[in-house]
């Protein structure tokens, strides 16, 4: 475990005992690169991005062209068809930029939509059919970042994503998995069936995916802009889906989309400023939010998942969670109090709540209701040049495959971003999730996000850049990076690889994934924690900076990832 340099002593708090750290060696050795570094959930589409880098694009460049290759070869998350955020920090300038590319409800959107006539939520209403498609704002989103802040035509930079579409790639067996879990979803469509099945069967591994339908968009809008998108050929085909299937979406839902600037959210952590995604992100502001609760303790010398860490982390995590419900939407509906939830006067105020003995049982925290959140099926990826510009980027078709459905005659999945918004405030949604009137269904509103690209700094210069997938544990996902990089002085393959943990305030149960030992556990049980041990959560990609090269790590809990540099 690389925690410093060379031989370290250091005294646990409880017992005394003195402990030996050898540091001159890492468990897990990410990839080192000099000049620039990719690192996304496909292979395919790093080296897309890497290749950009190479013909000297800056990391906006590579970063517009994964965003594009990750529409072709990870279509269960990667989109033209979604929408999402990406926080740029420009080296020259030193400006950090929060793009906001998120899904829209359409003009025609009302907040009972998917309830019956009883009031009843419609099955599947929300979430697999033409209603629960929101206008996509990726196409604008990944323009507008090349036109300001990147230095190539976007003709050369969707290049390789149309070759990719056209000649196809071998499926692999991770994506077979998940074709195989989104078989019924994907088979209701006959556009879908087209692209995905072979025959009554989904693809298998070692097969080839082929879309030219995808291939020919991306001709159209590397030729034409977003206007072929949002205006064009691509803009009436999507219409005409909604139109021949009961969907909302309209002409002027499409021609009248824009992403929007904001200001990032900015805190700082033991002398590092982070810098994260602004609402209708949620991450951003409880990242920080967190990060000054926690530093009231010595997570560093308490030892990484150790039962007083572990304790703390759950603590904090449920008084943020809380808030969440409580403030948080799209700023243009609702008034966020940003300032005063990432001050650390709330902060100290809020650590003075927390029992170091106990856990408090999250009823006594505060009353409010949860907020959706989207699924796992959203996909983060980082990008840094030589010249210290930074990118990350985290976007989304909101559940696996989103909607399920192909627009015809595109190549295009579309989301299932409606189901992102609260479908009926207080009641469950066809997920079990409770929701509130912040996030209730607006026309032409955001829906609230997890989502939270994150970029941390060390007087100025590049530290680390990070984000995942993972719905409402996207956020602890990314607070846990930071923290282990920071406190516990992990690499970036070691703190991405590192075991997870996780609280939303309600339910009242800590999830963990395996790997936390037997005493933690019991110490945990003995607080009065509630514990779930599960499936994985996250996937990561992470960069760090070490002042002589440049360090990067794709989570192996997607097999399928890799981070590239040279």
């Amino acid at each position: 475990m690389q925690l410093s340099s060379s031989l370290v002593f250091a005294q646990a708090q409880s017992t005394g005992a003195q402990i030996q750290y050898d540091t001159s060696y890492d468990i897990v050795t990410p990839i080192h690169a000099q000049h620039g570094v990719v690192s996304s959930e496909h292979g395919l589409a790093s080296q897309v991005g890497l290749d950009i880098l190479k013909r000297g694009g800056n990391a906006v460049d590579a970063a517009v062209a994964v965003g594009f290759a990750l529409a072709v070869v990870l279509p269960n998350a990667g989109n033209i068809g979604g929408g999402g955020f990406m926080l740029i920090h420009d080296a020259k300038s030193g400006k950090d930029i929060a793009l906001d590319f998120r899904e829209l409800a359409p003009a025609l959107a009302k907040r009972d939509m998917f309830l019956d006539a009883s009031g009843k939520v419609i099955p599947g209403g929300s979430t697999s059919s033409h209603l629960a498609v929101g206008v996509p704002g990726t196409v604008a989103g990944l323009d507008l970042a090349l036109r300001k802040y990147g230095t190539m035509k976007l003709k050369d930079v969707i290049e390789p994503s149309i070759k990719l579409a056209e000649h196809g790639f071998v499926v692999t067996p991770h994506l077979e998995t998940l074709l195989n879990a989104s078989k019924n979803q994907l088979g209701k469509w006959a556009s879908s069936r087209a692209i995905f099945f072979k025959g009554d069967r989904p693809l298998k591994a070692g097969e080839l995916l082929v879309q030219k339908d995808l291939a020919n968009s991306l001709r159209l809008i590397a030729k034409e802009g977003p206007k072929a998108f949002y205006e064009g050929e691509i803009a009436k085909k999507i219409v005409a889906e909604m139109e021949r299937n009961g969907g909302l979406m309209r002409a002027d839902d499409l021609k009248n989309y824009r992403a929007v600037e904001r200001e990032p959210v900015r805190g700082s952590y033991r002398g590092y400023d982070v810098v994260s995604m602004p609402p209708p992100s949620s991450g951003g502001v409880h990242i920080i939010q967190m990060l000054n609760m926690l530093e009231h303790y010595p997570l560093g010398a308490q030892g990484l998942n150790s039962a007083k860490t572990v304790h703390q982390m759950t603590e904090v995590m449920k008084l943020a969670y809380a808030d969440r419900a409580e403030y948080l939407g799209d700023p243009d509906f609702t008034k966020v109090p940003i300032k005063g939830l990432t001050s650390r006067a709330y902060a100290d105020e809020l650590v003075k709540k927390i029992d170091l003995d106990k856990a408090t049982p999250s009823s006594s925290i505060k009353p409010g209701k949860p907020i959706p959140y989207e699924s796992d099926q959203t996909t983060h990826y980082s990008v840094a040049d030589e010249h210290g510009n930074l990118v990350a980027t985290t976007y989304t078709l909101n559940l696996l495959f989103g909607s399920g459905i192909v627009a015809t005659g595109t190549g295009i999945t579309l989301n299932n971003e409606m189901d992102d918004f609260s479908i009926k405030p207080g009641v469950p949604n066809a997920f079990g999730l409770l929701g509130g009137d912040a996030n209730a269904v607006e026309a032409k509103k955001r829906p609230l996000s997890s989502m939270t690209p994150t970029i941390v700094l060390k007087d100025g210069k590049p530290f680390l850049i990070t984000g995942s997938p993972g719905g409402s544990r996207i956020i602890t996902t990314t607070l846990q990076v930071i923290l282990n990089t920071i406190d516990h002085k992990l690499n970036a393959a070691e703190a991405s690889i590192a075991p997870r943990m996780h609280h939303q305030w309600e339910p009242d149960i800590i999830r963990l994934e395996r790997g936390f030992s037997a005493d933690t556990l019991e110490i945990l049980g003995q607080k009065g924690h509630r514990i779930s041990i599960g499936r994985s959560m996250g996937r990561t990609q992470t960069i760090k900076f070490n002042g002589t090269d440049i360090e990067a790590y794709s989570d192996p809990r997607n097999p399928d990832g890799r981070a590239l540099g040279y």
